[in-house]
């Protein structure tokens, strides 16, 4: 059965073109992956669709409310007798990284709630029991771009998405390094052998495997210490709590 990905939204067509294009599209052709998406407004009461009001406390601004968005993420749900990993995307949210992408490949069903205004009523992220998580520290102007990334980061870890079966162990950050922390990805070099004046290294045409395995991880390595030393400083201290329940 494949996976099944629910996306709820208040803008359905920003999903049109990233879904039908490259590897998410084939993968869902291909039955590998069911991407779903929702208009949260068809659950909102009244003539105007609303979904948002003013914050108590006073403050800019407009908060997510309650009922619009329980009552849609109760309907989606029941469209499918598979329980869902309930996300919501929010600048607010633990890290996104490679494990927790791993996880959820190897679920059954994910559903991404794109967040908006300053932020979601908190009485219906703990009656709904959402799971925040944040591509990363900066804000966007909603959750789209985010569940587009990690509809993405997902799809392809699944069986059958990608050309080659290796080809996502390869990736950065699912490479490990000396003491179990993910490394980036090495150099990588194709045709012409030399180009404006920069030559391809020779353990790369020397067709030891061997070799070629070992340069490449120490240039992992070496890449991953100059470009991303928190990486190195996670494998001594270990993960944060909120990442191991992601993954």
């Amino acid at each position: 059965m494949p996976l099944r990905i629910d996306i709820l939204t208040l803008f359905p067509e920003m999903f049109a073109t990233p879904l039908s294009t490259s590897i998410v599209a084939r993968s869902i052709a291909q039955g590998i992956v069911e991407v779903h998406v929702h208009d949260i407004r068809e659950w909102s009461s009244g003539g105007h669709n609303k979904v948002d009001d003013r914050p108590f406390g006073g403050g800019p601004g407009m908060v997510f409310m309650c009922e619009p968005l329980t009552a849609a993420v109760e309907a989606v749900e029941g469209m499918d007798q598979r329980p869902s990993n309930r996300v919501l995307l929010s600048p607010a949210g633990a890290p996104f990284t490679q494990p927790a992408a791993r996880a959820f490949a190897a679920s059954t069903r994910l559903m991404l709630i794109c967040g908006h205004y300053e932020g979601v009523d908190e009485r219906a992220i703990e009656e709904l029991a959402l799971t925040e998580i944040s591509i990363g520290d900066f804000v966007l102007s909603g959750g789209e771009i985010p569940a587009l990334a990690i509809v993405d980061a997902v799809t392809r870890l699944l069986p059958g998405s990608l050309g080659h079966a290796d080809s996502a162990s390869q990736d950065s950050f699912s490479i490990e390094g000396p003491s179990g922390e993910p490394l980036l990805d090495c150099p990588h070099y194709t045709r012409p052998r030399e180009w404006r004046g920069r030559i391809v290294p020779d353990i790369l045409l020397s067709g030891d495997h061997e070799a070629i395995a070992q340069w490449r991880h120490e240039e992992s390595i070496r890449r991953t210490r100059l470009r991303r030393p928190d990486l190195a400083f996670q494998a001594h201290t270990g993960p944060t709590s909120q990442q191991r329940n992601l993954s």
